[in-house]
C-alpha cells in the first residue's frame, strides 16, 4: 500500500486530501509513523522525529495514530486478495507477497491479477496500492516499491539479469546502510558489481549473509510464499521524554522495559532462546548486543540478568540514553526447521 497510514487518514478526512500530512506526535520526542506523499515532497519520511519534520514543513498536518482502525482496514484489503489465492504472505499491515501461480479466478497473467487487485482496492476502499509482480520474493519486492505511487511493475525471468545489474546496492532487500556502506568500500555499487564477486569472497566479508547476497544478484531467491508466517521474535522498545543521564535510572528503566517484554511474550506464547538489546543514544546513534542460552526465556529472572550483562557489554563511557529497547528469538521452531527443495512460483507483492 502506498503511504498507508496517510492515505487512510486522508481518506477519511477529505479536507486533509492534497495537503502535507503526518501519522505521529508533534512533540519534542515525537517520531513520524507515516507521511502522506506531499509531506514527503519536503523531505519528510517515516521514523524522521516531528521537530525535524516540522522545520522542513511548518505547515504540516500531525494526525494522532488509529491502529486499531489501520488493522481494520488491513483486514478489508486482505479479503481482497484472498479473492484470489489464499496463499498470501502479511510482511506487515500494508504490504504482503501473494502466490498466484494458481489461483482461483483462473486468470493465466500474474500481472493482470495485480491489475484486477489495485482495481478492487481502489473502488472498494478508496485506497491507492502498489504492485511487483516476478517470479521471486526477492524481485517482487523490488517491483512493487519501483514505480510508487500506484505503480505496476512486472520483471521477467528474462529481464531479471539486467535489471539486476543495473540495480544501486542500496536497492536490495537487505542491505541496510552499514552494509551497504561496507560494500562502497569494497567497490561494489550496483547488481553487476556484486554478481562479480565469488560467492567465497562474499562468505569472508558479510558472513551468512553473503550467501543471500550473492543469490540475489544472480536472481536467485527459493523461499516460497507461506500462509502461515510463523513469529520469529517479539519486542519492546521505550523512547524516553528526557535523556537518560545516569546508570541508576538506566537499570530502573531496564526493569520496566523487561517487565513489558515479559507481558508481550506471554500474550504471543513466544519462547526463544537469544536476548538482544539496543540503545540509542541523544544523537540517534545506537548500539545493540545479543546473548543466546540453551534455554528459554520467559521470566523476569532469566532475562532482567542477562539485560544487565549485555548493558556491561557496551562499556558506556557516558550517559545520555534516548531509548532502550529489548527482544527475544531464536524460538525453538526456528531452531529445528530444516530446508527443503521447493518448486518455483509466481509472486506478487503489495
Amino acid at each position: 500500500m502506498d503511504a498507508f497510514y496517510a492515505s487512510v487518514e486522508q481518506r477519511d478526512h477529505p479536507e486533509y486530501q492534497g495537503k502535507p500530512l503526518v501519522v505521529g506526535r508533534a512533540k519534542e520526542r515525537g517520531v513520524v509513523a507515516a507521511a502522506s506523499y506531499e509531506a514527503r515532497r519536503y523531505g519528510i519520511r517515516s521514523a524522521m522525529p516531528s521537530m525535524k519534520a516540522l522545520k522542513l514543513c511548518p505547515n504540516l498536518i500531525f494526525i494522532q495514530g488509529r491502529m486499531e482502525h489501520y488493522k481494520s482496514v488491513s483486514a478489508e484489503i486482505h479479503e481482497i486478495f484472498h479473492e484470489y489465492t489464499d496463499i498470501v504472505e502479511p510482511l506487515s499491515l500494508d504490504e504482503a507477497f501473494l502466490d498466484v501461480t494458481v489461483n482461483k479466478k483462473n486468470i493465466p497473467l500474474a500481472v493482470d491479477i495485480a491489475r484486477a487487485i489495485k482495481k478492487e482496492i481502489r473502488t472498494k476502499l478508496g485506497l491507492i496500492a502498489s504492485a511487483g509482480v516476478s517470479y521471486n520474493k526477492f524481485l517482487a519486492k523490488i517491483a512493487s516499491d519501483y514505480r510508487k505511487p500506484d505503480g505496476l511493475f512486472v520483471i521477467h525471468p528474462h529481464k531479471a539479469p539486467a535489471f539486476i545489474a543495473r540495480l544501486p546496492i542500496e536497492a536490495f532487500w537487505g542491505i541496510g546502510k552499514v552494509t551497504a556502506h561496507k560494500m562502497h568500500l569494497l567497490g561494489i555499487h550496483n547488481g553487476a558489481q556484486l554478481r562479480n564477486h565469488s560467492l567465497d569472497f562474499l562468505r569472508r566479508n558479510f558472513g551468512k549473509a553473503g550467501q543471500l547476497y550473492y543469490d540475489f544478484s544472480h536472481g536467485i531467491d527459493p523461499r516460497p510464499v507461506e500462509a502461515i508466517r510463523i513469529r520469529k521474535s517479539v519486542g519492546c522498545e521505550s523512547t524516553f521524554e528526557k535523556d537518560l543521564t545516569d546508570q541508576t535510572t538506566l537499570i530502573i528503566q531496564l526493569w520496566h522495559v523487561t517487565d513489558e517484554l515479559i507481558r508481550r511474550l506471554k500474550r504471543a506464547n513466544f519462547h526463544g532462546h537469544t536476548l538482544t538489546l539496543k540503545i540509542k543514544f541523544h544523537d540517534f546513534s545506537q548500539k545493540t548486543r545479543s546473548i543466546s542460552v540453551s534455554y528459554e526465556l520467559c521470566t523476569m529472572q532469566e532475562i532482567l540478568p542477562l539485560a544487565k550483562k549485555l548493558l556491561q557489554e557496551l562499556h558506556l563511557t557516558y550517559y545520555r540514553i534516548r531509548l532502550i529497547g529489548l527482544s527475544i528469538s531464536n524460538p525453538i521452531s526456528s531452531m529445528e526447521k530444516e530446508q527443503r527443495d521447493r518448486p518455483i512460483q509466481l509472486k506478487l507483492d503489495f
